[in-house]
């Protein structure tokens, strides 16, 4: 496991990020369908998620939570990797993949070293997508098609 962690460390860095705070980028190139990193953290239920990550109308929502399936959330916060910091974009170049109840992700396409990973959170609300709504999940991407949330489109 040790020589796996020091590759992922050869092969992406953390740095600032133009998206959001900090950011993830490829330090070599990354050939599209390369499983990059697991997204890891401490394994806890939607109602422990919910305590850790209460919803404020006023302020805009963070978390690191990542749902694997209804009842189980992988927090990043908590013994996570560098993965927690892959911000979102609405033209990702990469994606999230479950297997086995783990999270991976993946490039969607060849990455240049100096570029930074990116994957479409996809977030869900039950609430209508009001404007409020979605300034409570604003997107920073800057890509051409931005949707300017990180909700997920509702058909």
């Amino acid at each position: 496991m040790a020589r796996q962690s020091f590759r992922i460390r050869q092969r992406l860095a953390l740095r600032r990020s133009g998206i959001h705070g900090r950011g993830v980028f490829a330090r070599e190139h990354l050939p599209a369908g390369t499983r990059l990193i697991e997204y890891t953290g401490e394994r806890v239920t939607q109602d422990e998620g919910e305590r850790r990550y209460p919803w404020e109308d006023a302020a805009s929502y963070h978390t690191l939570l990542f749902t694997v399936e209804d009842d189980l959330l992988v927090d990043g916060g908590v013994g996570g990797n560098i993965s927690r910091f892959i911000n979102h974009s609405c033209d990702p170049n990469c994606t999230s993949v479950i297997e086995d109840r783990r999270i991976f992700i993946e490039s969607l396409r060849d990455i240049p070293p100096g570029e930074e990973l990116t994957f479409d959170y996809k977030m869900i609300t039950q609430e209508r997508h009001t404007a409020a709504v979605k300034r409570r999940f604003p997107c920073h991407c800057g890509a051409p098609g931005c949707r300017g949330t990180l909700l997920m489109k509702k058909r």
